[in-house]
């Protein structure tokens, strides 16, 4: 893969060192034009949710989705049948858009570690932030919302997502700077720690209902999904998104090394926190809705940058649309691989995912 240089610039806002230089963008890129990945991604991800809609227990036309969506939207055409309106609109059209939201927010928010920590194997769950979520999570499943000071399950999980990431910034600093080593290390010790402690709550609440109801949400469902908790995730998906867009020369800068980020004017500590912070925050709000989904936030991005390049101008938002199809694909597999049962998505992220991982690591050692 033929290396180039990466832009950085800081933000209006960060404080730039004295004399320090302005980056200068790359330009004559060899890597796939924007312009053209970026509506290609989308007449894809169009497609794949048209396809996710149609396909389950029941068949519905493409023709008959379309007509439905259209419906709802915009008032136009005849109404369809009542079944196919509620089979479309209110069961499968939610689960597919939740679907294109996590994969997108994963995918963002794995493209952001891996800067922001210098570590090509950071991912959206690196920091404990899922572990923390799953053991709220457990604890209002098998004890009941009274547990938790009548939080529902998904309430449950962010608060835990919180707590999680607030102890792993507060053991990764030292002498008042987050240092990337630590903040790896007291992740993956906070995460063992909280999943021995769910492992703990499902032993002693000898509920096997309950037990199996925990188990299939710490590996990622989204068979909950619903106009209702779509908004959410789908807003903070949007809004965090676009603002990682705008950092995306901070974020060439971080990926460059701390020093060549000074001397571009980034202001690295508080910028490392800040953007630690927005990425823990969206993976609670995925979490919450989704579960624990892992290997979109590890592997997208490589693959991504593969075809676009390490610029973040690039990589982010065609991370975003890859991360969203990949998630409908997957989603469909596990609705359709054991009908009528239903596969966690976790387990269908990780048979795919390690593979192209091992892969991606022979390739780079090739290199």
């Amino acid at each position: 893969m033929p290396k180039q240089e990466t832009p950085a610039t800081a933000t209006a806002d960060e404080e730039r060192p004295r004399g320090a230089r302005r980056p200068t963008p790359v330009r004559g890129s060899r890597h796939a034009a924007l312009p053209v990945v970026v509506p290609l991604l989308f007449v894809v991800l169009l497609g794949a949710v048209c396809l996710a809609v149609s396909v389950g227990s029941v068949g519905v036309r493409p023709a008959t989705v379309v007509k439905v969506i259209a419906d709802h939207l915009i008032g136009v055409g005849t109404p369809a049948a009542v079944m196919d309106d509620q089979i479309v609109w209110n069961l499968r059209l939610p689960r597919v858009l939740l679907a294109a939201a996590v994969g997108a927010g994963l995918a963002v928010v794995g493209v952001t570690l891996q800067a922001t920590v210098r570590n090509p194997l950071a991912d959206p769950y690196v920091l404990g932030v899922s572990a923390g979520a799953g053991l709220m999570a457990s604890i209002v499943i098998t004890l009941g919302s009274v547990a938790v000071a009548g939080l529902s399950t998904s309430a449950a999980a962010f608060v835990g997502a919180l707590v999680a990431m607030v102890a792993v910034l507060g053991l990764s600093r030292r002498a008042g700077r987050v240092i990337p080593s630590r903040l790896l290390l007291a992740g993956v010790t906070l995460s063992y720690l909280f999943s021995g402690a769910t492992s703990f709550v499902i032993f002693r609440s000898g509920n096997a209902d309950a037990a199996h109801s925990v188990l299939f949400w710490l590996l990622g469902s989204l068979s909950e999904a619903s106009w209702s908790n779509l908004s959410l995730p789908a807003a903070a998906v949007l809004v965090v998104g676009v603002y990682l867009m705008l950092q995306a020369r901070t974020l060439n800068a971080l990926a460059a090394g701390d020093d060549a980020a000074l001397s571009l004017g980034v202001a690295v500590h508080r910028v490392r926190i800040r953007l630690l912070v927005v990425a823990s925050l969206l993976t609670g709000v995925l979490v919450a809705v989704s579960g624990g989904i892992g290997f979109v936030g590890l592997i997208v991005p490589h693959l991504v940058r593969l075809v676009v390049g390490p610029d973040h101008r690039r990589l982010l938002p065609v991370a975003m649309l890859v991360g969203a199809v990949y998630l409908v694909v997957v989603d469909l597999l596990c609705r359709v691989l054991v009908r009528p049962e239903e596969l966690p998505i976790g387990i269908v992220t990780a048979v795919l995912g390690a593979p192209v991982f091992l892969w991606l690591l022979r390739r780079s050692e090739a290199s």
